[in-house]
């Protein structure tokens, strides 16, 4: 039996259908988070088996309200962009021909939502989830208006801004992604190529590609690359004088491009970036009413241990994730310390947690201690004591270089989780 879709306002737009039935906030927090399942026969399973298990906690997620919030906003912006592109309006299919534009619709809004956050804060794990509540990210209709043979939809499609933010690799990114959402060749005749004849052509080629597959909406993630970011050094001489330095555009055409995407097609576009990058973007752009309509989010790290986000819902479903056979309670010290040597950083609290219990499993007495968290902290932590001590601080000149000081090995992450998962990573706790 075909299950019943609630679509309120939308029924009867077959754009409607791989998004699924509307959800609450209430709804879609629910189905964001992500518990790993915990064994229920531990006491029974050898420590390397254990081990494997504890690693399952890279995917712990417990979203918090902003989360849910950011989830509305770009539901809102999908499911209103295709009201507007709706296949059984006539004009839609001048624009999908490219002779007509969008802008000859002047009621058709241009939608742009922002998520900024720090280094780990989970912004681009917000933007990724709520856009996988979805029910297809591709979708093939059997039957479609407009068009004689089965025609298939994209809902979202995800991408990096390159580390270079030049238009050819901007264009590149894109096209990748297209091909691993969908599987097409349809790009492969250009990346085959060493280098763009017209970047800005092969840009202009993928907007096409996307308008007559009617995506949904475009997450450009990291939109710092599209600006030349200031110094460390920049920012030390600038903090005397008031304010940071204004941060400079790599190829204004990139911009121009994506204000283009938006007020003459239509595609509703989500950034997630860091602050400066959001900053930066909102400046140039002029899309602080943009934002308004579409949604601005910041997330943030946990700054006070009795926050109930943080010790309720967070760490207590964190804290039932315990490897050993002797379990270590979770009450307020451990909280207080954990947010200490973490900095209050969602990713970072997960890995303390990993690399503790790891640690605890490493010793012949099967328990996990809050020396386990100290010296998880000074180990596999340790390159990002800086950062941790910055965000602690609450200094606004420390504050400022922290992105700095996390982003400067880009390996980190992927190392952490290969020592952790090594077997005798680091020398054991002296008793």
């Amino acid at each position: 039996m075909t299950e019943q879709l609630v679509l309120g306002p939308y029924e009867g737009n077959i754009l409607q259908i791989p998004l699924g039935s509307i959800h609450s906030r209430e709804e879609a927090l629910e189905r964001l988070i992500e518990l790993p399942k915990m064994p229920i026969n531990l006491r029974d399973l050898p420590r390397h088996i254990r081990v494997h298990h504890l690693m399952g906690l890279r995917d712990f997620h417990v979203p918090p309200l902003e989360e849910g919030r950011l989830f509305e906003s770009i539901d809102l912006m999908v499911r209103s962009g295709y009201h507007y592109r709706d296949p059984r309006s006539p004009g839609t299919f001048g624009v999908i021909s490219g002779e007509l534009p969008i802008r000859m619709y002047p009621r058709i809004p241009a939608h742009a939502a922002a998520v900024e956050g720090a280094s780990g804060t989970g912004k681009t794990q917000g933007c990724l989830r709520s856009l996988n509540l979805y029910r297809h990210q591709t979708f093939l209709h059997g039957h479609f208006p407009g068009f004689k043979d089965p025609h298939f939809q994209v809902t979202h499609l995800s991408a990096d801004v390159p580390s270079s933010g030049t238009a050819e690799d901007f264009a590149r990114v894109l096209m990748r992604a297209w091909q691993q959402a969908t599987g097409s060749t349809r790009f492969d005749h250009l990346l085959k190529r060493d280098r763009f004849r017209n970047p800005m052509e092969a840009l202009n080629e993928w907007r096409q590609v996307a308008i007559s597959h009617f995506l949904g909406i475009l997450h450009l993630d990291e939109v710092q690359n599209f600006f030349k970011l200031a110094t460390l050094e920049q920012r030390r001489r600038r903090d005397g004088k008031g304010g940071t330095p204004e941060l400079s555009i790599v190829e204004d055409r990139c911009l121009k491009w994506i204000l283009e995407l938006l007020n003459t097609w239509g595609i509703p576009v989500l950034f997630s970036g860091t602050s400066d990058g959001i900053g930066a973007l909102t400046k140039r752009l002029s899309n602080l009413e943009r934002f308004g309509t579409g949604g601005y989010h910041s997330l943030s790290v946990f700054d006070q241990w009795d926050d109930p986000a943080y010790r309720k819902q967070f760490l207590g479903q964190l804290g039932r994730y315990q490897y050993t056979m002797q379990k270590l309670k979770v009450d307020d010290d451990l909280a207080k310390l954990i947010l200490e040597l973490s900095g209050g950083i969602p990713r970072v609290i997960v890995a303390l947690w990993v690399s503790a219990n790891r640690l605890a499993l490493e010793r012949p007495d099967d328990k996990l201690t809050t020396s386990d968290f100290v010296l998880a902290s000074q180990t596999y932590l340790g390159p990002l004591a800086p950062a941790i001590a910055a965000v602690r601080s609450k200094d606004p000149l420390r504050m400022r270089v922290y992105e700095d000081l996390v982003s400067q090995d880009t390996t980190f992450w992927s190392r952490l989780w290969g020592r952790v998962g090594q077997s005798s990573p680091v020398p054991p706790i002296a008793s």
